[in-house]
């Protein structure tokens, strides 16, 4: 049986991008500085990059499903172009208040376990990257190594931070956390 690989997990609005609120249009959407960099270094540390976003604008019929697939087919073309290569984009298009429960949005783990499944990955070997209380919990309830919460987006709102959980000013500062315990673990 092939190897598990590693994979960084990074929420996408707040985290990798400014959170105008339901982005859903390429034209809306705007990298935080320092994105592309430390999205190229974690690239070549030879672990999977995989986004993990909640999309409840779907459920709220604001946008559709295939306007975030459009999206995100535009960034990645854009990431390419950079030499960036995200290996698995999951979204989940629910909201308790308008679809009823469900196993993918965040602090759930579906979306984890989807991509675990589909990318062989070990959820206990990689690293979830969030601004959100949700993407932390979601991180912590899927064992990942380690969590890390960027202050970026919403993450200066979380007052009360989980035992565990590493607190970055931005992607850049989470990046060289993630390449200092990946160096740790050769």
């Amino acid at each position: 049986m092939d190897e598990k690989k590693t994979a960084v997990f990074l929420d996408r609005d707040g985290t990798l991008n400014m959170d105008k609120g339901y982005t859903y249009l390429y034209e809306n959407w705007e990298w935080l500085p320092g994105t592309l960099k430390a999205l190229k270094l974690l690239n070549k540390t030879g672990a999977n990059l995989v986004v993990v976003t909640n999309q409840a604008g779907i459920a709220k019929s604001l946008y559709t499903e295939k306007d975030v697939l459009l999206l995100h087919k535009k960034i990645d073309a854009d990431l390419k172009k950079e030499g960036v290569v995200v290996s698995g984009w999951y979204y989940c298009p629910h909201h308790p208040d308008f679809t009823g429960p469900c196993e993918c949005r965040k602090p759930k783990t579906g979306m984890f376990k989807k991509a675990a499944k589909d990318l062989n990955i070990s959820l206990k070997d990689s690293y979830m990257v969030g601004d959100k209380k949700s993407d932390i919990e979601a991180g912590l309830n899927a064992g990942m190594r380690l969590v890390i919460l960027v202050r970026t987006g919403y993450g200066d709102l979380l007052e009360v931070i989980p035992p565990g959980v590493r607190v970055a000013e931005n992607i850049s500062e989470a990046t060289n956390i993630i390449l200092s315990d990946i160096s740790k673990k050769k």
